[in-house]
């Protein structure tokens, strides 16, 4: 770590992309690598999506703007790693991370999670929605958002499939939450506008399907601006993923882009995570050996039962279904 932290202090840099302050603690996480190691980060297009920052690692090659890190959904951290596209390096704490949290080769590794929810403006909307099904009642005409396009969206991607769990769907058939979506844009409750923090302020987006973690800090960041930002965890579509982090094979910052890997992975960067309500994937190990804030841990949403997670070939499966299912499903 001694030496890894110099040649990282020497390049003085990190490249990141698609990482917004208000996205999982990502602001507090930044800020504090910046504080304890003097290297500066800089994130690009940070509205991004998954796709996006693979197709950046492409396009900018051995180039130097191209991204360092990305974090990606786990199932384009599959497909980047099957592309050559990622650097293999072992996290101090990657023997603590579960199996089917990891790749085995360590070209990518889970950070965080939580579970898709349902987000609503309730000084907007009458009586909020607690389920899938409760989005095809016509009180929610127009209403109903996405974080941005299944195809190249890990959130979007990840809604997709819970409403397919919610509708008779499993992890092996994604097909009825494209099914969903569909009824959803032909009855007029489909809002194609994507949402984010400054959407669902001004009420654009007044019902939106996002992780839990994005949806408690939207109501935690907004409630001071007067949105009454209600959060449910939709019981008929459970559907919890985790997010994964990978270093670029072509990074212009190696050492600094692996010394971040290790501060997210460390006990200080996985309770920054915890504070802003995302799940992290060492948390148990930390409940265990007592680095865990139990006092974020105890903020957290109640869920019912252990999350269950679709296997790579399954994954690889909903990922071509959506990809070639979703324009048809919402624009006919």
């Amino acid at each position: 770590m001694r030496a890894l932290i110099a040649a990282a202090e020497k390049e003085g840099a990190l490249t990141a992309i698609a990482l917004p302050r208000d996205w999982a603690a990502y602001g507090a996480l930044i800020d504090g690598f910046e504080k304890k190691y003097r290297i500066k980060v800089t994130v690009e297009d940070p509205h991004g999506h998954s796709e996006d920052e693979i197709d950046t690692v492409k396009k900018r090659g051995k180039g130097p703007t191209a991204p360092d890190v990305i974090d990606v959904g786990d199932t384009f951290a599959r497909n980047a790693a099957a592309q050559d596209l990622l650097a293999p390096y072992k996290v101090a704490a990657y023997g603590s991370i579960p199996r089917d949290q990891k790749d085995p080769k360590a070209r990518w590794y889970n950070n965080y999670g939580g579970y898709i929810s349902i987000g609503c403006d309730a000084n907007r909307v009458k009586i909020c929605p607690e389920t899938f099904a409760d989005l095809l009642k016509p009180a929610y005409q127009g209403k109903v958002a996405l974080e941005g396009d299944p195809p190249r969206s890990a959130t979007a991607f990840a809604s997709v499939y819970a409403a397919a769990l919610a509708n008779h769907g499993s992890f092996d058939d994604i097909q009825p939450g494209l099914d969903f979506f569909a009824e959803l844009e032909k009855i007029g409750n489909f809002n194609p506008l994507h949402s984010s923090a400054a959407t669902v302020e001004d009420g654009r987006t007044p019902v939106s399907i996002n992780w839990d973690y994005i949806n408690l800090h939207y109501a935690d960041q907004l409630r001071d601006r007067g949105v009454n930002w209600q959060v449910v965890i939709p019981f008929d579509g459970s559907f919890a993923q985790y997010s994964a982090l990978a270093v670029n094979k072509n990074a212009p910052h190696p050492a600094a882009a692996r010394l971040w890997q290790e501060y997210l992975f460390s006990p200080e960067g996985q309770n920054l995570r915890l504070a802003g309500y995302a799940r992290p994937v060492l948390m148990e190990v930390m409940r265990r050996d007592g680095t865990l804030d139990k006092a974020a841990a105890a903020r957290l949403p109640t869920v019912e039962g252990t999350p269950r997670f679709p296997t790579d070939t399954q994954l690889e499966k909903a990922r071509k279904t959506v990809t070639q299912g979703w324009a048809k499903a919402v624009h006919g």
